[in-house]
């Protein structure tokens, strides 16, 4: 026998495998392995609702769809991290409406200043027609973004010299606000004095008095322990905040048809379960902070939009969303100035 027929015959045996014997994963792994990404804490609302549905769907998918959460940045900054679900690194990733307008401006557009009066008005604008225009805009670049948002909260403004009662208050103070065009616009049309501060500083620029106050979610106050800096808690509810559940366009329609509707509906779900909890979170914490020591009083809204209408600030931002966003956005909060 030559040495070509000798090597035939011990090739023939492989050759007679059926290619369905040769795995292409491990045995019970699964068939879609995907990151969820995102820059809250492990015991977020937010994680815990998330890593729900992450079972629910392994389960409904017989194991062929598993999703990993990477919670308080673990895969790296809300900038970075919108980088690599843009390029597939990362598939899922919620994020702030707020910070994603640095992609799609009018994403920033649930963050107008004393728009929503309360969650009466939030969710059906975000879950009807002003979330379903902004989703569009979000698909024009490449992502997909889930029907339901999740809750961030109303932000509120805490100080230390005076509670903020009228928009006269604002005047001349020291407010520590995000770097954001959208936040330092509002702020100014109120007569205040923004200083855009990175968050790691607050705590100690509230402390040393370079900075009057803040504004955050009470969750954000509570955790930061910003109650040991600030004497006062005034409940403007001046912005609402949301995360998108951002998808990698290509990663998910790589899902089977059956597979995308299973993720789709328990993320949803698990959004509006987190709405719940952000709700019952936020009634328990002003009683936590008040017996820290800060006092609340309630705000009322109208005077605040008025001094905006009257300084110009809705005319800015309507020209800068376009008539399309900001029609969707009066009609679901009564009008703006």
């Amino acid at each position: 026998m030559t040495l070509l027929s000798r090597r035939a015959a011990l090739l023939a045996p492989i050759a007679a495998i059926p290619l369905v014997a040769i795995r292409t994963r491990p045995a019970g792994a699964a068939e879609f392995s995907y990151k969820f990404a995102n820059n809250l804490p492990a015991a977020h609302p937010l994680n815990v609702r998330a890593g729900e549905a992450a079972a629910r769907i392994l389960k409904a998918t017989d194991g062929r769809v598993e999703i990993r959460l990477f919670p308080s940045s673990q895969l790296g900054s809300d900038t970075d991290t919108l980088s690599q679900l843009r390029s597939g690194a990362v598939e899922l990733f919620t994020l702030s409406g707020l910070i994603l307008s640095t992609l799609v401006p009018p994403a920033s557009i649930n963050g107008v200043g004393f728009a929503f009066k309360d969650y009466g008005q939030v969710w059906p604008a975000m879950d009807g027609k002003l979330g379903g225009f902004v989703r569009g805009e979000i698909a024009k670049r490449g992502l997909l973004a889930m029907e339901r948002i999740w809750d961030n909260g109303f932000r509120q403004t805490t100080t230390s010299t005076k509670p903020i009662t009228a928009p006269a208050d604002f005047a001349g103070m020291k407010l520590r606000v995000p770097v954001s065009p959208l936040w330092t616009s509002m702020f100014k049309a109120l007569g205040a004095a923004p200083v855009s501060i990175n968050f790691s500083e607050v705590y100690s620029a509230l402390q040393t008095h370079l900075a009057d106050g803040e504004e955050n979610p009470l969750a954000v106050i509570d955790t930061a322990k910003l109650y040991e800096v600030q004497k006062y808690c005034s409940l403007t509810n001046h912005m609402w905040d949301g995360f998108w559940l951002l998808a990698n366009r290509r990663a998910f329609d790589k899902l089977p048809p059956d597979a995308q509707e299973i993720v789709a509906r328990e993320l949803n779900q698990a959004a509006v379960d987190e709405r719940a909890d952000v709700a019952a979170l936020n009634a328990g914490l002003r009683t936590r902070l008040e017996a820290a020591g800060m006092a609340f009083n309630a705000v009322e809204a109208q005077p605040f939009r008025a001094a905006l209408a009257e300084a110009g600030f809705y005319k800015e931002w309507q020209g800068k969303f376009g008539e399309t966003a900001w029609a969707e956005l009066s009609a679901a909060t009564g009008g703006l100035g």
